[in-house]
């Protein structure tokens, strides 16, 4: 179980004019903990009750510290907290230069508490070479990258990042996803993430907290609630397991890399990754079909023993059927028709069928 002075404790309740929020949830003290659900389910509201922006009653600890306790009538200021908040829109400071904007995060912590010198966090997010640039000369995803890095310039205990790419392009996006992959390996620093985009979450988070209408429907490591049959049927087609691995070799002569986990060994399109890095899979439910024998005479290359663990309904006429592939679960979408011409119940051994794989991470 983990310790109180390793996890966030946010326990808040109370109104906000016609919202409602109620919420108790815990989360670690490093890796990326991605708030997820709908417009208006109360992710931002959590955010800011968290810097103290918004005050309901409750409780909020981070680690050994306790920053609001209404039984003790205790509650930290927003400024005695020592947070780092990014929003959609970069609010950078247009008259002065990045290095301006970054000594300006800087300036507001004491010297002698200054964990992240300006050189690193400009290197960090890969902005060294925009220094003496204004922001009106950046692009969407570089003022975005400029405003992480003075967030870090505070030295934050925690930071807070409300849909920091919800305002950027396609292309912008793709631009700051490694920067922020990047942030997640290097910084041992707690993240409370915010965003409504699937795959983003899939890419990025460590620890998943669900919300709908004000209250958590559910919380845990990510790859653990991705695979539930009840939470994964509300994403619809967007349905997907989240498959952690190995980059164990690169095949040259067919432009393959491959990637070991638990159940076998995934073939993918060549990445540049080193041999004996960590990398992420994500797998859309849509994407796996079962058979009951290992088929040779086909063009899909990931094909692994699995056993079906459980089955649920997913709208007129398909099934989810979760999978078990030697300890890694796996989704897979199927008609109904399918499901009983195959006879599927839970312990039958069957093979999975990969489609298609992407590389997140």
């Amino acid at each position: 179980m983990r310790r109180a002075d390793d996890a966030i404790q946010i326990r808040f309740a109370g109104a906000l004019g016609d919202f409602s929020l109620d919420v108790r949830f815990d989360c670690p003290m490093q890796g990326i903990t991605a708030l997820f659900g709908p417009s208006g389910c109360g992710k931002t509201t959590i955010l800011r009750c968290v810097a103290g922006l918004e005050r309901l009653a409750g409780r909020l600890r981070v680690g050994a510290d306790t920053w609001q306790d209404d039984d003790r009538r205790l509650f930290r200021k927003p400024h005695r907290r020592p947070i780092g908040y990014v929003f959609q829109e970069a609010g950078l400071f247009r008259h002065l230069s990045v290095r301006r904007n970054l000594e300006y995060g800087l300036r507001r912590i004491a010297p002698t508490e200054r964990r992240v010198p300006l050189d690193e966090a400009a290197e960090l997010l890969g902005v060294r070479e925009l220094l003496e640039r204004r922001p009106e000369r950046l692009s969407g995803g570089q003022r975005q990258r400029v405003a992480i890095a003075r967030a870090l310039l505070t030295s934050p205990r925690l930071l807070l990042m409300d849909e920091p790419l919800a305002a950027l392009d396609h292309q912008s996006k793709q631009e700051i996803l490694p920067y922020l992959e990047r942030l997640h390996d290097q910084l041992a620093m707690p993240v409370l993430y915010v965003s409504h985009a699937a795959d983003e979450i899939a890419r990025l988070a460590d620890h998943l907290v669900l919300l709908e209408a004000g209250r958590v429907r559910a919380s845990g490591p990510l790859r653990e609630l991705r695979a539930r049959l009840d939470l994964a049927r509300d994403l619809g087609a967007e349905a997907d397991t989240i498959i952690e691995a190995e980059i164990l070799a690169h095949d040259e002569t067919f432009h393959l890399s491959y990637l070991g986990f638990p159940g076998g060994r995934f073939s993918v399109t060549r990445n540049q990754l080193p041999i004996g890095r960590k990398a992420r899979l994500r797998v859309l439910a849509r994407d796996v079909s079962i058979t009951l024998q290992p088929q040779t005479d086909t063009s899909i290359l990931n094909i692994f023993p699995a056993q079906v663990e459980a089955l649920a309904e997913n709208g007129p006429g398909r099934m989810l059927v979760r999978l078990d592939l030697a300890g890694t679960p796996l989704l897979a979408g199927i008609t109904r028709k399918s499901a009983e011409r195959l006879r599927l119940t839970p312990g039958k051994p069957v093979h999975a069928q990969i489609k298609a794989v992407a590389l997140v991470e």
